[in-house]
């Protein structure tokens, strides 16, 4: 039987007196300029800075708003009529409309909801009735005398709503027989 050739081992250095980085670099032959180190990274480009916001102007919007809610709210009592016709609508329209001679196709109740869920309802049924291309519609908000501060809340918001729809012809109260003060009567424009 042959024997192998036994490797001669290098003697190792005494590896109790050397760190952790001096083995690393020994071991990679760092000794020996086979390895180079690489420049510095640049730091990372630091997060962009908020965009300012205009606090106060926000501040300004929020009071407008909350002091036009309060205007609109004060502006129409509970027997008041309601009343609006938009530039293309004569007058003979409206006082037809007041005197209750256009039927309506839909009718929509809103006595006791709450402002928001009773927006919302509104917004909802007037989109509904002009996709289907209904043209006179009544509206039942009551008068608003069970309210906390006396003030037909609803009618109110009715108001509002209607007058800054741009499908909204026309709105009137109808005659005591058909809801007077506590509904109103609106012709919408037909798709």
């Amino acid at each position: 039987m042959r024997k192998k050739p036994s490797r001669e081992a290098a003697p190792a250095p005494a590896n109790d007196e050397l760190d952790d980085a001096a083995l690393f670099r020994e071991a990679i032959g760092a000794d020996r300029g086979k390895v180079r180190t690489l420049p510095e990274a640049p730091p990372p480009p630091a997060a962009p800075k908020p965009k300012p916001s205009a606090k106060m102007a926000r501040r300004d919007e929020d009071t407008a708003r909350d002091e036009f809610r309060h205007a609109v709210i004060a502006a129409l009592e509970a027997g008041d009529i309601l009343s609006y016709r938009t530039e293309g609508v004569s007058p003979q329209v409206l006082k037809r409309l007041a005197r209750g001679e256009y039927a309506a196709q839909e009718e929509l109740d809103l006595h006791g909801l709450p402002a928001q869920a009773a927006e919302a309802l509104l917004r909802e049924f007037l989109r509904d009735c002009r996709a289907h291309g209904v043209g006179c519609v009544r509206i039942v908000h009551g008068k608003g005398r069970n309210s906390e501060e006396r003030l037909p809340v609803l009618k109110n918001l009715v108001d509002r709503v209607l007058r800054h729809r741009a499908d909204v012809l026309a709105f009137h109260s109808p005659p005591a027989a058909q809801g007077g003060s506590g509904a109103v009567l609106v012709l919408l424009e037909k798709r």
